[in-house]
Parts: C-alpha cells; sequence; structure tokens
C-alpha cells in the first residue's frame, strides 16, 4: 500500500493524533467504501479505550441510523479491539469492503469485526461526506498526494 493524504487531528487546539490514509489505488469521495484501504492512526496523548468506542459509535451513528441491539454490539466489538491509548501508541484499521474491519494496535493484529456494514461506517468517520472534521477528509483524500 502507499500513501494517499494525512491530516493531524486537533480538538481546542491540542493534538490527538496523526492519520493517514494507504491505499493500492487512488481512492476518492466516491469511491473509497468500496475500496481496501488502511488508516494508520498515531495517537499523541492518553486516552482511555472505552472512549474512543464510545466516540466512535456516536460518529458512526452520523452516517446512518443503528438499531439498538447492533450499537451495542459494535460497542463491545470496539470496545474489546482498542485497548487504553498512550501517547506514541499506533492503531491502523484494514477497511476490506466485503469481509469487514481488522484492527492492529502497535504493529500486532488486533480484532477482526467481520461486519462490512461496521466497516463502512466506521471508516466513514473520517471518510464520508458527513464526517465531523470536513477538512481532515478533504486532506485524506487528496488524490494530488497519491501516486499510481
Amino acid at each position: 500500500m502507499r500513501l494517499q493524504g494525512a491530516a493531524q487531528m486537533r480538538y481546542f487546539g491540542f493534538l490527538i493524533y496523526d492519520i493517514r490514509l494507504w491505499v493500492r489505488e487512488t481512492v476518492d469521495a466516491g469511491n473509497w467504501a468500496g475500496k481496501t484501504l488502511a488508516l494508520e492512526l498515531l495517537y499523541a496523548r492518553r486516552l482511555s479505550g472505552r472512549e474512543i468506542a464510545r466516540r466512535s459509535l456516536a460518529e458512526m451513528r452520523r452516517q446512518a441510523e443503528i438499531a439498538a441491539p447492533q450499537a451495542e454490539r459494535w460497542l463491545s466489538a470496539m470496545q474489546t479491539s482498542f485497548p487504553d491509548i498512550r501517547a506514541g501508541d499506533r492503531i491502523c484499521g484494514l477497511h476490506k469492503p466485503t469481509s469487514g474491519a481488522e484492527f492492529f494496535v502497535n504493529g500486532r493484529a488486533g480484532h477482526h469485526i467481520a461486519e462490512p456494514e461496521f466497516s463502512r461506517l466506521f471508516f466513514g468517520i473520517w471518510l464520508s461526506p458527513q464526517s465531523s472534521e470536513p477538512g481532515l477528509r478533504e486532506k485524506l483524500l487528496d488524490a494530488a498526494h497519491a501516486r499510481d
């Protein structure tokens, strides 16, 4: 995979993480959900894994209505997938459109959530038009960084 775009997530001016989009072929706003890709987050500060999972679910709900039983199942899966984070930790998520999402923590294989709809909504936190961070989305999808 090669780097397509990169950005920083800041909250009230504080750096939360650096994020990079890795692709096999260029992705854009219209086709990202159907392509295999990876998002790598390098954290700059300490965060609770449970909080990361809760915030992720809230961001996923910006894109689609998620029934309560499904939301509970996904929240539990994310809480299992995301450990408490320290500055310097890295989580990489691999979006496989037909088989779900795989997570790696500090280079080690983590959990696989075998639900394509989960994967689309999870990666949509950063890549969908409903992202709460449109500037970050634009930097990740900026094809000027992509080299085929």
